[in-house]
């Protein structure tokens, strides 16, 4: 399981409850209702902080086998 920092916890645990209470707003003004949406909201802010959150998961990289001429 990644690790967060205690104040990047809290920080998400308080967006999640402005969330709740209908408070929290996207860039763009509006309400924001998907839970989703708010976690995303909540470690953009703690990243913004400087405060210790990990690094999105990427996908692996496929290495392409290299095909030989057919002689």
């Amino acid at each position: 399981m990644t690790k967060y920092s205690k104040k990047a916890q809290e920080k998400i645990e308080d967006v999640m409850h402005e969330r709740k209470k209908g408070k929290l707003k996207s860039s763009s003004g509006e309400k924001v209702k998907d839970q989703k949406q708010a976690v995303a909201i909540a470690i953009s802010e703690a990243k913004e902080k400087g405060l210790k959150v990990p690094p999105k998961k990427t996908p692996a990289k496929k290495t392409s086998a290299k095909k030989s001429k057919a002689k």
